[in-house]
């Protein structure tokens, strides 16, 4: 275009990540509080999230492992970036099955009501206790709360421990 300097030339697969520059710009860290908590959020989410090891940059893209139904035709630029680049990134570990029904145990001490706490200790004792645990949480009333902002605070505090591992 006439009278338009271009500093650079953008190359065309590139066009995507320099306009979404602003986006790409909220995910280089260093770690803030906000940042731990976006990835604790995206792991809970059913995301698998990346850490680049010089750039500091966060990816997170569907875990299509575990969750094969999973829409993925928007993740493929991060996804390509991820499977070309493995070694250049950290994944933060979700937690696996033994250490989320342990978290609900330890929820369920942490209760006053007596009533929910039999109810939740049932719910864990029978075939399918995820399940049984949600649905007893999601009539709980006010405890359905308290049982996110619990599994929020341990979900960051798994974040923190993986990062402080790798010195991030």
């Amino acid at each position: 275009m006439p009278g338009t300097r271009t500093l650079f030339k953008i190359p065309a697969r590139n066009k995507h990540r320099a306009l979404c520059a602003s986006w790409r710009d909220r995910n280089v860290l260093p770690m803030t509080k906000e940042k731990i908590k976006e990835i604790a959020e995206n792991l809970d989410c059913g995301l698998r999230c990346f850490i680049h090891k010089e750039t500091r940059t966060l990816i997170s893209i569907p875990d299509t492992l575990n969750n094969p139904d999973m829409d993925t035709e928007s993740w493929g630029e991060d996804m390509d970036e991820i499977d070309n680049n493995f070694s250049d990134y950290i994944e933060i570990e979700k937690m696996d099955s033994h250490e989320s029904f342990k978290l609900m145990e330890d929820f369920i001490e942490t209760l006053t009501d007596s009533r929910l706490q039999d109810k939740l200790v049932r719910a864990l004792s029978r075939p399918k206790p995820f399940r049984n645990f949600k649905f007893e949480i999601d009539n709980s009333g006010l405890f359905r709360q308290m049982w996110f902002d619990f599994k929020n605070e341990q979900l960051i505090k798994l974040v923190e421990g993986q990062l402080s591992v790798h010195k991030l």
